[in-house]
């Protein structure tokens, strides 16, 4: 990760004077472009009053008078929903409001597992059968053009809104109303589909309806839409509205979230209450999760609410287990040095595998795709990625070939397949990686001024809130600071905490998931970027910072070293001028996961520089090797040795040779990739049996027979001192343990040596 500076002009001082700015705000506002009078107003005071005319919306004037026409003749009407929180919260604010106005109005929500995501033909053919006249989508739909289709052959209308992407061929639907439909008036084109259900029941109800408001920003952060323009409204409003809730259903929800009403924000809103609802659509049917909405009676919503915390506890401990056993996989088939994933279980809960892939991408750098069976057999899955890959790009063509089914975007993506193509999405996979030529950019605001830290500043700054997309929470460099006071936290030491001190002021940081920190390495750290947020401890609060990143270079000694050994730092710190490597076919690792920017990446053969700092990333495989990084002239030279391509970690032990010769005897219709499977029952990870394979291949013992592998008949009985390339591996694998476990100062000797 690169990061940059956000830039804008100085906000007009007639405009900081107005609005009674402090310094902070003022940048900040400038940095977000808030800088006119007319901006500013309608930040610090637009409310649901300031929302445009619903009727400017596509099809707003068709879907209301059908409704009110619905409503006057006591048609049954259907709302259809969806399992997420957007879509949950959207059923809840058409279902109000339709029985405010008297109508006879019923909702579905599809079940994850029985009916998949959006229109479902034959929940549609049910919905008709009992009685319904019309149906109203939220947050789904405009994709159901043979669900429509059927509905209006038989009589029933249906209403889509929705906001997700249009495709090709449009559902011939009675009234279609979009916040993003092509060539409307409507001013904001980015709402959530509780956003977009808000905007009908305006209209319908010809009233700014703030009591729903509530539920709209819930839906809004849960989808992660803009939250600027009329999303500001929808959040600032909404977060005042959640705060003084009376519903019963909300209030018990907030209650079991640990939360206390008049203090929520919007963080406690996208990582207490949307997972919450999130996590019934997860585990069972989000039907619970409406009522919970719904409801009107304080006891039966605390009961509803209690069955909620209990599948999010579920959802909780089965993200836990599915991905400790997606590393325990990746660690036995020895996928380190793939640039892609795909894992797959059958018994992994098919709620979970979004949330898995995503933790995944998080920790091992890889795009990846998490499978499971489902009850019908079919395998079904989700996979994430992150910026520099196109997820949807490289799995697309495989629609209909590979796939069953397949939908997605850039960095999300779900599919379905059978089983006996997954090896073939592996390869797939793998083969449409790519490398990315630039480093994921995150910006930040400025340097946080520490002369004057109170818990006022943070009051300042979230001003300039509610944040999410595309109005980001504030982040902040500390350059050039001095570091106190450090310690590590968590269970397994993974979490650090310090005080960065300047200018007579003195910040405590926190950095989560920042355990590999350590005393070596804080000389290097050159630059810290934060947000800013309160501690409270004993009923006193402070200012803090949590980390979001850090910035390294090469430290100022007092005597400079040539060689400095910075093997067992397991981070990769982008602090040196140039990393080199002696083996190419790690340059895609080192660019993509370990974040190292392309232009300071060099192979060692190609390396012609002067008097750089110089870092040996990987390991060579021989001292011939070595020389030739050694016959340079650097400033200074870090030793990491971090990545190698050998075959295996070390040799496999002579009697699972045996073993696995044995094995390939006795079943000559397995293929070499029948054998990643097999691996663990022969007590050996999957990079020791194709090493073994290899091998064997060269001293004649198997052969290939149509794909299969088999033991040759009548094979010549060589030992296995014979194989070149065993005892190829067998020198390298030495030479580079010898060199990876060698005492600090022998190395450094070592090293001085041969530079000589």
């Amino acid at each position: 990760m690169k990061w940059q500076q956000r830039k804008a002009n100085e906000l007009n001082p007639d405009l900081v004077e107005k609005y009674q700015l402090s310094p902070i705000m003022a940048k900040l506002f400038s940095l977000r472009g808030i800088d006119s009078d007319e901006k500013l107003d309608f930040w610090f005071n637009a409310t649901e009053e300031n929302l445009a005319d619903p009727l400017l919306m596509h099809d707003m004037e068709k879907a209301v008078d059908r409704i009110n026409e619905a409503i006057d003749s006591g048609q049954k009407i259907t709302i259809y929903g969806d399992y997420d929180a957007d879509g949950i919260t959207a059923t809840a604010i058409m279902t109000e409001t339709l029985s405010i106005l008297g109508a006879d109005v019923h909702y579905f929500i599809p079940d994850r597992f029985k009916d998949g995501y959006g229109p479902n033909l034959d929940r549609y053919k049910d919905i008709v059968a009992d009685g319904t006249q019309l149906i109203i989508t939220v947050d789904n739909g405009i994709t159901g053009v043979e669900e429509v289709k059927y509905a209006q052959a038989n009589g029933v209308d249906t209403i889509i809104t929705d906001h997700h992407t249009f495709q090709e061929e449009q559902p011939a639907a009675y009234a279609i109303v979009h916040c993003n439909y092509p060539g409307q008036k409507y001013p904001f084109d980015d709402y959530c589909g509780a956003g977009v259900a808000y905007t009908i029941c305006r209209e319908l109800m010809q009233d700014t309806m703030p009591e729903l408001l509530d539920l709209a920003m819930i839906g809004t952060i849960g989808d992660m839409v803009k939250v600027s323009g009329e999303g500001h409204i929808i959040v600032k409003r909404g977060l005042e509205i959640l705060n003084q809730t009376d519903r019963p259903g909300l209030r018990a929800l907030i209650n079991n979230a640990g939360l206390t009403l008049g203090t929520i924000n919007e963080q406690d809103v996208g990582f207490n209450i949307a997972p919450r609802l999130n996590a019934v659509g997860r585990l069972g049917n989000a039907n619970l999760a409406v009522q919970l909405l719904l409801a009107d009676d304080d006891i039966e919503a605390q009961k509803i609410a209690n069955e909620i915390e209990k599948l999010n506890n579920q959802r909780k401990e089965l993200t836990t287990e599915v991905f400790q056993d997606c590393l325990k996989q990746f660690k036995e088939n020895s996928w380190q040095k793939k640039n892609t994933l795909v894992i797959y279980n059958p018994n992994y809960h098919e709620g979970v595998l979004g949330l898995v892939a995503n933790k995944l991408v998080e920790k091992l750098h890889k795009p990846t795709i998490v499978l499971t069976k489902s009850n019908t057999g079919e395998i079904k899955g989700s996979g994430r990625s992150k910026k520099g890959f196109n997820l949807f790009n490289a799995l697309e063509p495989l629609k209909g070939n590979i796939l069953n089914q397949f939908g997605g975007h850039d960095f999300a993506c779900g599919l379905a397949l059978d089983e006996e193509n997954i090896v073939k999405l592996r390869n797939k996979f793998e083969a449409s990686f790519y490398s990315s030529d630039n480093l994921e950019m995150k910006d930040y605001d400025f340097e946080l001024p520490m002369d004057n830290l109170t818990t006022q500043l943070l009051t300042d700054i979230n001003q300039i809130g509610p944040f999410g997309t595309d109005n980001p929470t504030p982040i902040f460099s500390i350059s050039n600071f001095k570091i106190s006071g450090f310690t590590k936290m968590g269970k397994e030491q993974e979490h650090v905490k310090f005080n960065a001190e300047k200018d007579n002021g003195k910040l405590t940081v926190i950095g989560f998931g920042k355990g590999f920190l350590n005393n070596n390495l804080l000389p290097f750290i050159t630059k810290v970027f934060v947000r800013l947020s309160i501690n409270t401890f004993r009923g006193k609060s402070s200012l803090q910072g949590i980390i979001e990143g850090i910035d390294f270079s090469a430290p100022k000694l007092a005597v400079k070293n040539s060689v400095i050994d910075l093997r067992n730092e397991k981070y990769v710190m982008g602090f040196a001028d140039r990393y080199l490597l002696f083996d190419k076919k790690n340059l895609p690792i080192v660019q993509n996961q370990l974040g190292i920017e392309k232009e300071k990446i060099s192979l060692v053969q190609d390396y012609q520089e002067n008097n750089e700092t110089v870092v040996l990333l990987d390991t060579p495989r021989s001292q011939t090797e070595l020389n030739l990084a050694l016959n340079q002239n650097y400033q200074q030279l870090y030793l990491r040795f971090l990545l190698d391509q050998l075959p295996v970690e070390s040799l496999p032990n002579k009697s699972y040779f045996g073993q696995v010769l044995k094995y390939i005897y006795q079943h000559p219709t397995l293929t070499p990739d029948d054998y990643q499977a097999v691996a663990p029952y022969l007590g050996l990870d999957y990079d020791s049996i194709l090493f073994i394979l290899r091998v064997f291949f060269e001293l004649g013992f198997v052969k290939l027979d149509n794909g299969k592998l088999v033991g040759e008949k009548n094979p010549h009985k060589k030992p296995l001192s014979q194989s070149k390339y065993l005892m190829a591996t067998k020198s390298q694998i030495k030479f580079i343990r010898q060199l990876r476990t060698m005492p600090t100062v022998e190395l450094i000797d070592y090293i001085n040596n041969l530079s000589d």
